[in-house]
């Protein structure tokens, strides 16, 4: 039963990180996106909202897993 539940909260990372990203997106123009972002036109990917959608893309192997065995495909080692 511990290897289903860590199996399932594997899978909760890549949806909050998204869901972060949309709420970061939406409000997050307060005094905290000002402090986490020390040179605003460096890079097209700054702020907040960026590091989460990147967090919720690095967290997507669950699900990639859980794709390809529904449809039977290998992905990586079996386990």
């Amino acid at each position: 039963m511990t290897r289903h539940v860590i199996d399932w909260l594997g899978l909760a990372a890549a949806p909050t990180f998204a869901i972060m990203a949309l709420l970061t997106g939406g409000f997050g123009n307060g005094q905290m996106a000002m402090m986490c972002s020390a040179a605003p036109d460096a890079s097209p990917l700054n702020g907040m909202a960026a590091m989460y959608l990147l967090m919720s893309a690095f967290h997507l192997t669950p699900w990639l897993k859980l794709i390809s065995r529904r449809r039977g495909v290998a992905f990586g080692p079996s386990s």
